[in-house]
């Protein structure tokens, strides 16, 4: 029987680049992904940096940068600063950036009279706005909400405003925010539900929907015009449906009046919850 030639071996040189080919493949499935699961980074690319299979630290090159560069580090990628998460980009945006306070009062539909603050506060601006006090119940005006506030039309304006004085029947629990206490700010009456307004104004803290900033909650300019409305309050709590203010539990406004800040610029942002959204 013929004995069969030997298979010639292949030069040494072709082993040596099969061998750098199949390394170099090796490497695109073990490099580590970018956040989200999404492929290599620009750098990794350009540089062809490796990742041993089933090392999750993968090493970029010195030098490399990026998000999918700290993931090969096996690094967190920066975070940004905490954003106020039921608001949507136009609310944000309304909200003054010199801003550290902001009471975010959220109703329950359009149409309700029922609704829930939370205030937030963001004393640094790397990690942004984070939770200080609530949630508590507030209630806002009979007939929900609206864009364009009339007035008498028994809805709460929709809207980003700044909240800068205070006053109240009572003397003020320790403010920082300019205070009047006045006889007028005496309630009386019945509310929608039958309930007694009296304590109603115990405590107030102006809303700048059509006032001027600053003035008493007392003053009567209407820079919009009386038919816009105005006298725009957070009042005491008594018990159902406003005019058109927000109304929090009596404790509540006095801790609300305590931890605001002229410095720090507070605002109030208010509408129903897919209006804030937007």
């Amino acid at each position: 029987m013929p004995v069969p030639e030997p298979v010639p071996r292949p030069p040494y040189t072709v082993c040596a680049a099969l061998l750098l080919l199949l390394l170099t493949g090796c490497a695109a499935a073990g490099t580590a992904p970018g956040p989200g699961g999404t492929a290599p980074g620009p750098a990794a690319v350009r540089t062809g940096a490796h990742a041993p299979t089933g090392n999750a630290g993968a090493h970029a090159p010195t030098g490399a940068a990026g998000p999918g560069a700290a993931a090969a580090r096996g690094l967190a990628a920066p975070t940004a600063p905490r954003e106020i998460r039921m608001l949507g980009q136009t609310v944000r945006s309304a909200i003054p950036a010199e801003s550290r306070q902001a009471l975010v009062v959220t109703g329950n539909s359009p149409d309700s009279s029922e609704a829930t603050a939370v205030l937030y506060t963001r004393d640094d601006p790397a990690v942004g706005w984070e939770p200080a006090a609530g949630p508590w119940p507030a209630h806002n005006a009979l007939y929900g909400w609206t864009d364009e506030h009339r007035v008498n039309d028994l809805r709460t304006p929709i809207g980003v405003y700044g909240l800068t004085a205070a006053g109240g029947l009572l003397e003020a629990p320790g403010t920082e925010l300019p205070y009047v206490q006045s006889p007028a700010f005496t309630a009386s009456g019945e509310g929608f539900d039958g309930e007694s307004l009296e304590g109603s104004f115990d405590y107030v803290i102006a809303i700048d929907y059509n006032r001027v900033p600053g003035a008493s909650p007392l003053d009567p300019t209407r820079p919009l015009g009386e038919e816009r409305g105005g006298g725009i309050w957070l009042h005491v709590e008594h018990g159902g449906p406003t005019q058109g203010c927000i109304s929090l539990p009596e404790d509540r406004m006095e801790e609300l009046l305590r931890i605001l800040d002229p410095a720090k610029l507070p605002v109030i942002v208010m509408g129903d919850g897919a209006a804030l959204a937007r």
